[in-house]
């Protein structure tokens, strides 16, 4: 058994007749065609397997252990672009309205993936989880008059905070230190957090599917015949649809093509995807509860 996974062909077969999934290729469902609809790669499974073992009693894994080995599966050969999930606008007040491309790498731990040209204006959009009015001690991102660093481009400084008339944040005027480009020599000086962006006047749209476990922890210690109704046992947060905006690279990808979203988790596309609205799913999320 596999913790909050039902493995049982009833259980599943009554989730998909009830409708309560999208059928058996869900990405929730432990299926072979959901599995790799989720975005899991033939080389983790067998890992997976392979770590598991084979044990003649009853024995259960840890479903974290499943994403531990997608995530060391595909560390070394997935592409990590940058995409926002809930946007937050920034105005860059010094910097020239002409923008220009900056070039970043595909895949840090693996240099034979090579760079990209993504281009850069005076108008981003970061992660709104990136932006606190009012911090608590040690948090590293962007605050007022406080400093970050955007991936692959400048160190930038809170100026100003412009907020709607019913008290949210519209958008955040910043300054952008011009001596600060990655890779050259104002850009060696220290600043504590670094965060990824999208370039407002150069990006796409797309849809987010944030999956998670299927199940409750109630189903691992549930008697079987509780079981037998299996919606009482359905998780709230096993699916959450955000939607955001990425590179346009993500936009021309093919279904089932992995990539890892910048500080977000590995993404799978999903062939849900048109040619104006890509569809990802998160197959793992960056952070690990299996102990390694």
């Amino acid at each position: 058994n596999i913790t909050r996974v039902p493995m049982s062909k009833r259980y599943l077969r009554s989730l998909v007749a009830a409708n309560l999934v999208e059928g058996w290729d869900d990405p929730r469902m432990p299926t072979l065609a959901g599995l790799r609809r989720r975005g899991y790669t033939p080389e983790s499974i067998i890992d997976f397997c392979q770590r598991a073992g084979v044990a003649k009693a009853n024995s259960e894994v840890d479903s974290a252990l499943l994403e531990h080995c997608l995530r060391e599966d595909a560390k070394m050969r997935a592409p990590r672009l940058m995409a926002v999930l809930d946007p937050l606008k920034i105005e860059l007040v010094n910097y020239p309205p002409e923008g220009e491309t900056l070039e970043i790498e595909n895949n840090p731990e693996n240099p034979e993936m090579g760079t990209r040209k993504v281009s850069f204006s005076r108008e981003l959009y970061i992660e709104r989880e990136d932006f606190m009015e009012e911090p608590p001690k040690k948090y590293f991102r962007l605050k007022p008059e406080g400093e970050v660093r955007l991936k692959g481009a400048y160190i930038i400084k809170c100026e100003r905070v412009v907020h709607t008339v019913d008290g949210g944040i519209d958008h955040i005027e910043c300054s952008v230190d011009l001596s600060s480009r990655s890779g050259s020599e104002g850009a060696n000086r220290k600043v504590k957090g670094t965060i990824h962006w999208v370039n407002a006047r150069d990006c796409a749209p797309f849809e987010a599917r944030l999956y998670d476990q299927l199940m409750t922890e109630e189903w691992d210690t549930a008697e079987a015949a509780d079981k037998k109704d299996v919606t009482k046992f359905l998780s709230d947060t096993s699916l959450q649809v955000m939607n955001g905006y990425c590179e346009h690279a993500l936009v021309s990808a093919k279904p089932g093509d992995t990539f890892q979203f910048l500080r977000n988790g590995y993404f799978c596309k999903d062939p849900d995807s048109t040619d104006t609205h890509p569809v990802y799913n998160r197959t793992a999320s960056l952070k690990s509860s299996f102990p390694v």
